[in-house]
């Protein structure tokens, strides 16, 4: 059985989740303006897991390299939301390349212990495919 929720637990949950939100919101800045992946490492644990289906990069040292080997020079990102309860936080952003196109739309979930990221996990759409994904769920006519 759970524990009675008091303020003071409260509290807690709220600090964690503001804790939280700033190690993802600093690591990603870090990376997003200087491009040094470097930086990033420490604020992920060792045995930090990546849970994206169709990516190829599981574990830290996989994923760091995957994110060292985008053109991070010419990347940006515009972050439209971040939401952070307890453990997780949740980033929603639009990501693009100078001059490069439409550019893609993503959902980042993060999950921290000990504020560092354990586990993160994505969701990656082309925004010129966004509109055609609509219709998958629209009643025939």
């Amino acid at each position: 059985m759970s524990e009675p929720r008091t303020d003071e637990n409260t509290a807690q949950e709220n600090n964690t989740a503001r804790e939280n939100r700033a190690v993802v919101e600093r690591a990603l800045a870090g990376l997003v303006t200087t491009g040094d992946v470097g930086a990033l490492a420490p604020l992920l644990r060792d045995d930090f897991a990546h849970h994206r289906p169709e990516a190829p990069a599981r574990t830290k040292d996989e994923w760091l390299a995957g994110v060292g080997a985008l053109p991070l020079a010419t990347l940006r990102v515009e972050i439209t939301h971040v939401v952070a309860e307890g453990d997780l936080v949740v980033m929603h952003s639009r990501r693009w390349l100078d001059g490069g196109g439409p550019g893609i739309l993503g959902v980042d979930i993060w999950r921290l212990e000990d504020g560092v990221i354990v586990e993160g996990w994505e969701v990656i759409e082309p925004v010129a495919d966004a509109a055609a994904h609509w219709e998958w769920w629209r009643p025939a006519s």
